[in-house]
């Protein structure tokens, strides 16, 4: 009798018997053998099958798959049915809602809906490469894997990055953390699926190749016309300096290493640096530029203005991309005009040729350095479902606490205990809401990073100073860094384990901290040292009572400005491989450690984590991200704004930013009088005001609410007197959020669980409208509210598209405007452009001066005529995680057009503290009767117990 299983394999390769390649079924998929002659061609492709619409693919050079495990995938997702059968040449994985065919030939996959139509499919031939490569005696392959992609097909996702693009169709973007750049290996295409790409090396989107030096790409020309070089002129404004003139092969200036290269013992600070000559290219096509710059810069090619003026602050440079066509043998001029803002300074541009055929305008993946090639298939009707397939995968977002929903008061820093008491108590003073305060890096001695002790000449009693803050109901976040001086007892306990990184200490790496330290960061891949990471900080902070942990410099940034190789030199060897091969996954081990050590010795009081970089999962450990140190320019706060939609597409619902920007401008910090002798406001006061203005209206409608900066200091009355217009437009919309923090609750409740996605680019909510894929400046702030952010200087109107598929309501004044079709809307100082959804029904609770200081029982409830519509009002007990366990409650609002009825449900659930009569104040705004957003508005009155009732509405 022949066993079952080897039975089962038997019909298995019956099955397979008219070809010559053969596959297996397995318990959760299948393996396809191929028929591969090179030595690095594919030979074994692997789908496994984890939910209808949810597939693992891998794929190896090797006779076998090597045995690893995914730091991004939650364990324990059950399989679901499927079935396997030959279709042609193919073998053929269904689901109820997938097929996927594998091709027995190539190894090329293809994945199609139940009806047979094409969603995505991998290039003819698999578009499968693997190279090898071996660091530190591992052996890897850098792999790519291109996928067909239509032209009409959108691209969103990948993280947060700075270049302010949106729709990633026909671009390209590379994948490591930096201060201001956080790379999430997610995207969502409006074909309804997303691509998770499970590789921690570093990577690329949309095109494979490193951008290269002018000079191997260009023929160069000097502005003399002489080939070989650029010209570069260095003019000084320092007396008896002589300037500077020389050939310039590259402009790469670009890390502590490269700007070797630049002119030795010359003052660049506000010199006049110009790169100026000609390039030739030698094909035709278009050509892709990345700008590296710190400091002010424009460029001009074709005696085009190319990039207007853009600003870094010297220590941390950005890199910006643009594009254009040029023609073989054709001599264009390029110029590059510096201003460096700092002795050190940064500036570079490189290029890239062509795309090749096979991946222009597809869909490309590359990583430098993977065991296997490996990505995850997400299917959905829509984004939201896509995005829920991604957190199937890496888990669920948590309920963050009540209070983060608040505003956060930050400033780099609070340099004493009676600096952050004292701010907080203005702000209470002041009648100003606040839910958090912030104490930023070196409240410790000087010569003691890592020690968690606080200097007690600043901070005499730590303890005494969380009480306080408590006391004026508020929270307190601190910034704890993966960072320690070799000197503290933290670092000696690690380093006596192995769990420090050690070149750092080699080379004797000293930070910018006094007359310099060094120091270096731990190893958060050692699960051993997670925990020792979380027992100093439990030894030492925790006691005090501290809400919140802000883990900065989590790419991890252990220099500043180094290049990429000595970057991984500083990073690594990790305690499960090379850096090479987990590159980018540093944030994620490190918030794992505090989330999993919080919940191990206070299980049910929930988590807060802010980290300056994140990856795919991050969301499962109660972590929000904010953008980093970025500029204090009109152009960096646009940016934001793209930079915000696009993290949220990745799948982590929580994000957040410097209001204000980090950097700031010297014109800010001149020490310049607000007025002169006749009350005139400075011209720089004056821009600085409205920048914070329009930042904070911006600001109020992100995931999260929170200002911070270098100096000037960003609390609102040091911004501007409270008789100002800024003054008073940030108090407005600060108060504005504390109404709305019902309906921003409801949100979070969403968030884990309907996996929603709270700060929204428009193609989530109207995907039948084209015109959204490439809107970047707009955004759903929930199922309600349409945010415009202002983000020009003196800018009093803005145009704003009006989605189709909805029509709309001014929310200053109830204007009904049809959908479909772009204006130009008024933008005053004290003012964003917002507009509300037709058939939106909004939540107002009570004016609080923080989140929980009074009972939401009188709540007054817009309803926005003119559609049917829905909302569900989400409560529970704001700061523990008995959510998880059902105690929680859920309200519904349905609203009928038709019969001009609302239906406010029964109560569904139930939780300690929940209030069980209340009064909701029922506002109703339509076509005919316009309304302005008020809080005072008289409606109709309705005492509710938590029986269902339906109201007709006047």
């Amino acid at each position: 009798m022949i066993p079952k299983k080897l039975n089962l394999l038997l019909v298995g390769l019956v099955m397979a018997g008219c070809s010559s390649t053969q596959y297996l079924k397995t318990d959760d998929g299948v393996v396809v053998n191929i028929n591969s002659s090179g030595t690095n061609d594919v030979k074994k492709v692997r789908v496994q099958v984890l939910r209808d619409e949810l597939v693992h693919i891998s794929a190896t050079p090797q006779n076998e798959f090597p045995k690893d495990s995914s730091l991004i995938i939650v364990p324990g997702i059950k399989t679901t049915p499927f079935t396997v059968k030959d279709v042609a040449d193919s073998v053929m994985v269904s689901t109820s809602r997938l097929r996927v065919m594998i091709s027995r030939k190539d190894g090329g996959v293809n994945f199609k809906d139940k009806n047979g139509k094409v969603i995505l499919a991998e290039k003819q031939g698999g578009g499968k490469t693997f190279t090898p490569i071996e660091v530190e005696g591992t052996n890897g392959y850098s792999v790519r894997q291109i996928f067909n992609s239509p032209a009409d097909e959108a691209f969103h996702g990948l993280g947060q990055h700075q270049a302010d693009e949106f729709n990633y169709k026909g671009k390209s973007e590379e994948l490591f953390q930096y201060n201001t750049k956080v790379s999430v290996p997610f995207i969502v295409s409006n074909k309804n699926y997303g691509v998770l790409w499970d590789s921690y090396s570093l990577s690329r989107f949309g095109d494979s190749r490193p951008y290269k030096q002018l000079n191997t790409l260009f023929k160069l020309y000097d502005k003399k016309g002489n080939a070989g070089s650029l010209t570069g002129t260095y003019i000084s404004n320092v007396k008896d300096v002589k300037n500077i003139e020389r050939k310039e092969e590259s402009i790469f200036f670009e890390d502590i290493k490269s700007i070797k290269n630049l002119p030795q013992n010359f003052p660049l600070k506000n010199a006049n640096v110009t790169y100026e000559g000609e390039i030739e290219a030698p094909e035709s096509g278009d050509y892709k530029f990345t700008l590296y710059y710190a400091g002010y810069v424009k460029v001009f090619l074709d005696n085009k203005l190319v990039v207007a003026e853009r600003w870094r602050t010297a220590w941390n440079p950005n890199s910006y991309k643009f594009s254009l066509p040029l023609q073989a043998g054709k001599r264009v001029p390029l110029r590059i005009e510096w201003r460096p803002d700092g002795g050190t300074s940064y500036c570079g541009l490189r290029a890239l040729a062509p795309q090749p055929v096979d991946e222009k305008n597809n869909q490309v993946w590359w990583s430098e350095m993977s065991k296997k090639l490996d990505y995850y298939f997400v299917y959905g009707d829509n984004a939201d479902e896509v995005i829920k397939g991604y957190r199937t995968l890496t888990g669920k977002s948590q309920v963050m606490p009540k209070w983060a929903m608040g505003y956060w008061q930050s400033r780099e820093r609070y340099k004493t205990q009676d600096e952050i008491v004292g701010n907080l108590k203005e702000f209470r003073k002041r009648k100003f809401p606040i839910d958090n305060i912030v104490l930023d890096w070196n409240y410790w001695e000087e010569d003691a990073w890592g020690s968690h002790e606080f200097d007690a000449k600043r901070f005499p009693d730590p303890k005494g100073m969380v009480d306080d803050i408590h006391a004026l109901n508020a929270k307190m976040m601190i910034s704890v860094w993966p960072k320690f001086y070799k000197t503290t007892e933290h670092f000696k306990e690690f380093d006596t384990k192995g769990w420090m990184y050690q070149q750092a200490i080699k080379d004797n790496v000293r930070d910018w901290v006094g007359p310099g330290y060094v120091g270096s960061f731990y190893d958060a891949y050692s699960g051993g040292a997670r925990k020792l990471f979380w027992k100093q900080i439990y030894d030492n902070l925790y006691p005090l009572g501290i809400d919140a942990w802000w883990m900065d410099a989590s790419e991890p940034n252990v220099l500043d400005c180094t290049d990429m190789e000595y970057r991984k030199a500083l990073c690594g060897p990790t305690a499960l491989g090379s850096s090479t091969e987990f590159f980018n996954t540093y944030a994620l081990m490190n918030a794992e450690a505090i989330y999993n050590g919080q919940r191990s010795v206070e299980p049910n009081k929930r988590v807060f984590l802010l980290t300056r970089s994140g990856f795919a999962g991050l969301q499962r450990y109660s972590t929000a991200t904010w953008s980093g140190d970025i500029a204090t320019r009109w152009e960096d706060m646009k940016a934001q704004i793209s930079a915000g939609l696009n993290f949220a597409v990745s799948g982590i619902p929580y994000w957040t930013m410097d209001i204000g920007g980090f950097c700031v401008e010297d014109r800010y910090v001149s020490g310049q009088q607000a007025y002169d002798k006749d009350g005139k406001e400075n011209s720089d006061y004056k821009e600085w005001r409205e920048l914070n203005t329009r930042w904070f209206q911006f600001g109020a409608f992100a995931p999260l609410y929170r200002a911070h900066g270098q100096f000037p200091y960003r609390e609102p009355w040091n911004i501007a007197p409270d008789t100002h217009p800024a003054y008073k437009s940030i108090l407005y919309y600060t108060n504005l959020r504390y109404r709305l923090m019902p309906y921003i609750y409801t949100m979070a409740g969403m968030t884990y669980f309907n996996n929603y996605t709270i700060m929204r680019p428009l193609f989530m909510d109207f995907a039948a409208d084209s015109k959204t894929e490439n809107i970047s400046d707009q955004f759903m702030f929930g199922p309600a509210f349409m945010v415009c952010p202002v983000y020009s200087y003196e800018a009093r109107k803005r145009n704003v598209y009006f989605p189709a598929g909805s029509n709309w309501f001014d929310f200053y004044t109830g204007k009904y405007i049809s959908g479909g079709q772009q204006l130009s809307v008024d933008a005053p100082y004290e003012h964003i452009p917002l507009f509300i959804r037709e058939g939106a029904i909004i939540p107002v609770g009570p004016e609080m001066q923080y989140s929980n200081e009074k009972p939401a029982d009188k709540i007054v409830l817009y309803v926005y005529k003119g559609k049917d519509g829905s909302f569900t009002l989400y409560e529970d007990e704001d700061n523990n995680y008995n959510y998880e366990t059902g105690k929680y409650s859920n309200i519904a609002f349905t609203y009928n057009n038709a019969n001009n009825t609302l239906t406010i449900g029964e109560r569904k659930g139930e939780f300690t503290g929940m209030i069980k009569n209340r009064t909701f104040t029922i506002v109703t705004v339509s076509k005919d009767k316009p309304k302005a957003f008020t809080y005072d508005a008289e409606g109709q009155t309705v005492n509710y117990n938590g029986q269902k009732q339906t109201i007709t509405l006047k």
